[in-house]
């Protein structure tokens, strides 16, 4: 990247949701290394503090100027607005949205068997809490001078193919493609930036699972390799680093050998 061509200093901040664990804090950790801003949200402050703590003990105590801890539901519009008036009043401009929080809901539950709170439960996270947030990002970003920024929003590859009894999980990844879709096209007169980052089997505690063994679309229960979560957070780097004339619409990061391409 040309210098020209790289985000200026006041537009590196961004708000990372989900971030005091898995993808969303190795997203926020690496945003921080390389000299981002970042508000860090969550439902648990501890766990965002730990987080900072982690990026301090890397990179020392100075970091921690350039992280802000937010406790915030994001299925809560009231707990939204304050997230981003936090944001607002603390760094001023926005230039990226990491749309991350999610929640994979009971699993191994058969559809007819998933109670109706459990359901809501996924859709009120995965689905109206990254409307809600993108929705506050849309505003600040249309608002503020100059124009625009960047939201990048996780997907899975379960936007693409579902593991059995994960009926609310899927359904919700399927949606926030076309909610991804949707705010690209939105955003074009704003310079408002839109991608999805679909990832399958980073290790997690969410996938600690699939190192114990998973169910399989034909009954049987198989061990499943995983990739290191840090080739995530360098991917959603990339993709939040490049110029608002360019955009990665869609990216898949994926441990290379597990069963999803194919029959398996």
């Amino acid at each position: 990247m040309t210098p020209e061509a790289a985000p200026d200093a006041a537009a590196k901040t961004a708000v990372v949701t989900g971030a005091g664990s898995g993808i969303g804090r190795s997203v926020a950790l690496e945003l921080l290394r390389a000299g981002w801003s970042v508000a860090l949200a969550g439902r648990r402050e501890d766990p965002l503090r730990e987080t900072v703590a982690l990026a301090a003990a890397d990179l020392g105590d100075a970091v921690r100027e350039r992280a802000l801890c937010v406790r915030a539901d994001v299925s809560a519009p009231d707990d939204v607005t304050a997230l981003f008036a936090a944001v607002r009043e603390r760094f001023g401009r926005l230039g990226l949205l990491f749309n991350n929080a999610g929640t994979f809901g009971p699993g191994g539950v058969p559809v007819e068997e998933l109670a109706y709170d459990d359901w809501r439960r996924v859709v009120d996270t995965n689905l109206n809490g990254a409307f809600l947030c993108a929705q506050a990002a849309f505003r600040q970003l249309k608002e503020q001078e100059p124009r625009g920024g960047r939201i990048i929003n996780n997907g899975s590859v379960s936007a693409h193919a579902p593991r059995p009894h994960s009926v609310a999980y899927t359904a919700t990844k399927h949606a926030l493609t076309g909610l991804t879709k949707s705010l690209s096209l939105d955003g074009r007169p704003y310079r408002i930036a839109v991608g999805q980052i679909d990832i399958g089997n980073a290790a997690t505690d969410m996938t600690a699972r699939m190192r114990a063994g998973i169910p399989q679309a034909n009954g049987d229960v198989a061990v499943e390799p995983v990739m290191d979560v840090a080739d995530v957070a360098r991917t959603v780097r990339h993709m939040a680093e490049l110029p608002l004339e360019a955009n990665v619409q869609f990216a898949t990061v994926l441990a290379t050998t597990m069963p999803y391409v194919g029959r398996g």
